[in-house]
């Protein structure tokens, strides 16, 4: 099935660099799971309201400069689309990001995967890269930070 963006999530893009709107609205149409974006540009203020709660760790997040957007996966449940947090979906909308990066030629970064620079040029499933970035992190004596809805463009 060939997903496609609401026009909520379009205007969420909104302000969002040009390369990493291509990717995500490339991304939709190739992934095995429906998802909305659920945030792209920041202010400030709002960047600072998601520190306070503790829903970010980063005063100075990508958000702010429309460098990264948060994407959210639905799933349907009794016909109805609802929005879901297991993490084995993200990992499969990482799969179609990377896959729309490697077409475009852009890099991203994936939240679920920190230590990969550009997810269009890894060589395996972000199901992999993310198990390999817990394992980086737990044998540096770390605890790994998963964040597995966001999404950002890193340096050419």
């Amino acid at each position: 099935m060939t997903f496609k963006l609401s026009q909520r999530s379009l205007g969420r893009l909104d302000g969002v660099k040009n390369e990493l709107f291509s990717v995500v609205t490339s991304a939709i149409s190739q992934s095995s799971v429906d998802f909305g974006v659920i945030s792209g540009m920041r202010t400030q203020a709002e960047q600072d309201d998601l520190v306070a709660r503790g829903a970010s760790q980063t005063r100075k997040s990508k958000h702010l400069t429309g460098d990264a957007v948060d994407l959210m996966a639905y799933v349907s449940v009794n016909g109805k689309s609802r929005a879901s947090w297991e993490l084995n979906l993200y990992d499969d909308i990482a799969d179609a990001m990377a896959k729309a990066a490697r077409e475009k030629g852009i890099k991203i970064r994936w939240g679920g995967a920190w230590s990969v620079d550009s997810i269009g040029e890894y060589e395996g499933t972000m199901e992999e890269a993310m198990n390999e970035y817990i394992d980086l992190r737990r044998s540096e004596g770390r605890r790994p930070f998963i964040d597995g809805p966001h999404f950002e463009i890193m340096p050419h």
